[in-house]
């Protein structure tokens, strides 16, 4: 069994090393452990110290990206190098190395496909209250949306399957963090956390450069995520506003008109309450149309799923055969069509 460890990087060549020095080259249960990097169009030596540190593989990206393409680009690499898992981390050493047994130990165990490392917030010291406060909100939101017990959504110290690596897909620019989650959550990923440390702070985090900017972006990711994944029942949440305003303004209008009258129409309300209802009524057409697009959706996963798999197998072998049920998979995957006179 093979495990390969990624790391993105942008501009690490002074923290790069340090990292990769903590970086295990064995581990319980696995056969082989090779490093991965992937260099987001860094302009300093980024590439060459992780060549001096004896990176096995490197994705050169020729401008910067940003992280969560750079994640993609990292699972995508590690597949294709017959990875069997996947562990990703930060190269400003921010997560314990140390903690890589525990955090793959879940898929070891065949309890979890997709496992993420739940820091110790309240004792991290460089953590300021209000970025304690937002964490915690922030992840119970996620926990909520997805549905899972992930206690610690923004923690980019994770390990993944073979198979959960080819089947996500990430869609915002930002981070990969929170919409993994989500999509994990409800695409029937079994997903789950493990506790680990963490070391003190080598640098200021890139990704959070204010923090009314961060918690824009990372409520944009979950809605856009639970729009993609729940689209009925995001829109008929949406929904709710105008449909108890509009029905507030019928028992207005029939209150007025019926029981106590005063002589007036009250076409105002009435035509504003059908105005509202008009809304509710596209609002849950929406939601229809997203629940039909949502199986679109699904059968082309799949058949993107199929297609990495194809792929995968062409460019390495796994280092253990698959389970029967796989390799039918696969072998329907790569098997030529039918041709049809």
């Amino acid at each position: 069994m093979k495990l390969i460890i990624q790391i993105p990087c942008y501009n690490e060549e002074q923290a790069l090393p340090e990292a990769l020095a903590q970086l295990p080259r064995e581990l319980p249960g696995i056969d082989r452990v090779e490093w991965l990097i992937i260099n987001d169009g860094s302009s300093d030596r980024t590439v060459e110290v992780a060549r001096q540190h004896g990176v096995d593989h490197i994705v050169d990206l020729p401008v910067n990206m940003g992280l969560a393409h750079g994640f993609m680009a990292g699972l995508a690499r590690a597949v294709a190098e017959g990875a069997d898992i996947i562990v990703n981390t930060d190269a400003d050493n921010q997560y314990d190395a140390s903690c890589i047994p525990d955090l793959i130990q879940p898929i070891l165990d065949r309890r979890a496909q997709f496992v993420i490392g739940d820091r110790p917030i309240p004792t991290i010291a460089h953590f300021s209250p209000m970025k304690r406060l937002l964490q915690r909100l922030g992840s119970g939101v996620v926990k909520r949306v997805s549905r899972t017990a992930i206690n610690d959504a923004p923690s980019g110290f994770r390990a993944l399957t073979r198979e959960a690596a080819m089947r996500i897909n990430i869609f915002d620019s930002y981070t990969y963090t929170l919409e993994s989650i989500i999509q994990a959550g409800l695409s029937n990923i079994r997903i789950v956390s493990v506790p680990i440390r963490v070391n003190g702070e080598t640098r200021p985090s890139r990704l959070v450069k204010s923090i009314g900017d961060y918690v824009r972006r990372s409520m944009g990711s979950i809605l856009r995520s639970y729009f993609v994944y729940k689209p009925f029942k995001a829109f008929l949440w949406l929904s709710l506003a105008p449909l108890l305003l509009g029905l507030m303004l019928i028992g207005r209008w029939t209150w007025l008109t019926y029981i106590l009258p005063d002589g007036r129409t009250h076409v105002p309300s009435l035509i504003g309450a059908a105005i509202l209802l008009l809304i509710v009524a596209i609002m849950w057409i929406g939601g229809l149309l997203g629940e039909l697009l949502g199986i679109n959706r699904r059968l082309l996963e799949n058949i993107q799923y199929a297609a990495r798999r194809a792929e995968a197998a062409g460019a390495a072998l796994p280092t253990h055969p698959p389970e029967p049920a796989t390799r039918n998979m696969l072998q329907a995957a790569i098997r030529e069509p039918a041709r049809h006179d």
